[in-house]
């Protein structure tokens, strides 16, 4: 069997062009030689692809050779070549150069009216797949699976691939609008003219880090990305960003917040571990926000400092780890209740008590944690609630979500299985486009940069 492939192309004045694009042979019928190959298909693919395209810009020169005033066919000067990267392949198109018709007011005699129609030369389709896959894997992943599914074998490279990443990273940061240090929108006394909100919205704050390029050993070189969640009624988004280099991570969180239809009058509700830089980032974005020192990071801090109690050596008092057990207890159940002054009272019982203590390498270790603990409560006092009371409402206390969220986030891409390191500004422009795809907005935001995309599809 021999089959052939043509594409018949009617031009705008009926004209048919014929262009024979592959052949097809067949000596042997099995499930290996059924329809198409792979390879068979990317060829059939590629062609296609150049013959639609070269008539397209054929005839658009052809409309576009008169001058716009005079109607005068403008003289050629030259030809030279242009590539054009599609999700089918590279293209190598004709570009004519014209001399400006007398009538015409140009500042140079001669234009190439291809490169000026065709300022980016990567199709938005593209464009699209490289940085959504760049997002979920490493580049050079990235390059393979393109490569192996459309006809771009030796075309891409992760080189050209992390840079499509940050083109449309960058394009995403300049479409957000300035920071501001207070997003409160309106007058007080109109927010209670506001349709009633929906459920409250829950946000989680956490902290990770990632391997910077500059680190001389694997212990050096790390650098702190927050990333967190918000959990509306029926929709939940992530968003992350590098603290060092983000001008505008207020304004970030804000935007999430107002995707999922923040209005002010509704309750939003922040979780954190209390961190200075993840305190100030939460504060006025909503007149009824409550923020909530996260139960979980409390009780780690209790579950190290319970460890470390048990290996108080006991040859001078032997209830010495009983009896600070037994203060880590009575610290752990005021806490549950909210009850931060008598927390407080009883953290500086247990700092009598080990400073009574025979003086010790366990005895100094757990002093100097106890008292760094005393300092973190007395820091996030004001967001401490009564744990106990939310907890038998069915309200969040900690943001186990956000754990998730960060191993999602960042771990998969940036730490665990990927061996990279990394630029602040390379991390947090991919750390951009990732959210965009977990959030499933990527492929939106190029729909509203690229209106032609959404009428295709």
């Amino acid at each position: 069997m021999k089959a052939k492939v043509q594409v018949v192309i009617e031009s705008e004045h009926g004209q048919l062009i014929v262009h024979d694009v592959a052949t097809i042979t067949r000596t042997t019928f099995s499930t290996g030689t059924l329809g198409l190959s792979l390879s068979e298909g990317k060829n059939l693919l590629q062609h296609l692809q150049a013959s639609i395209v070269n008539q397209q810009v054929s005839e658009w020169l052809r409309d576009t050779r008169d001058c716009p005033i005079c109607g005068s066919p403008r003289s050629l000067k030259g030809h030279h070549s242009l590539v054009c990267q599609t999700v089918f392949g590279k293209v190598q198109l004709d570009s004519p150069r014209l001399r400006h018709c007398p009538c015409e007011k140009a500042d140079h005699r001669s234009f190439s009216p291809l490169s000026k129609r065709l300022s980016e030369r990567t199709t938005p389709e593209l464009a699209y797949l490289e940085a959504k896959w760049a997002s979920l894997m490493s580049y050079g992943l990235t390059v393979d699976i393109l490569s192996e599914v459309l006809p771009l074998e030796g075309q891409i490279n992760t080189t050209s691939i992390r840079r499509q990443v940050e083109r449309v990273a960058d394009r995403v940061e300049q479409a957000m609008g300035p920071e501001k240090g207070i997003y409160l929108e309106g007058m007080e006394r109109d927010w209670g003219k506001l349709p009633r909100p929906e459920e409250p919205i829950t946000v989680g704050i956490d902290g990770g880090f990632v391997r910077g390029r500059d680190g001389k050993s694997r212990g050096e070189g790390h650098f702190e990305v927050i990333a967190g969640k918000s959990i509306a009624e029926n929709d939940s988004k992530c968003f992350a960003y590098v603290t060092r280099y983000d001008e505008k991570p207020k304004r970030r969180l804000y935007e999430v917040l107002k995707s999922q239809g923040m209005q002010m009058n509704q309750q939003v509700t922040f979780l954190s571990d209390g961190a200075e830089n993840v305190r100030t980032l939460q504060y006025d974005l909503n007149p009824h926000a409550e923020y909530i020192l996260d139960w979980f990071h409390i009780t780690m801090r209790l579950t190290v400092m319970r460890q470390m109690a048990k290996g108080l050596p006991g040859e001078e008092d032997p209830k010495a780890t009983e009896k600070a057990l037994d203060h880590l207890k009575r610290i752990k159940w005021y806490l549950w209740h909210g009850n931060v002054y008598r927390a407080l009272q009883a953290v500086e019982d247990l700092t009598w008590h080990l400073d009574c203590l025979e003086p010790g390498e366990a005895q100094a270790k757990l002093f100097k944690t106890v008292e760094d603990f005393e300092r973190y409560i007395h820091s996030n006092q004001t967001n401490i609630t009564n744990y106990g009371y939310r907890y038998r409402n069915g309200e969040r206390i900690s943001t186990g979500f956000v754990e998730s969220t960060i191993n999602q986030v960042v771990s998969k891409r940036f730490v665990k299985k990927q061996q990279m390191r990394w630029t602040e500004r390379g991390a947090h422009l991919l750390l951009q486009v990732r959210t965009k795809v977990l959030n499933d907005q990527l492929r939106d935001t190029f729909e509203g940069w690229y209106p032609e995309m959404k009428e295709a599809a």
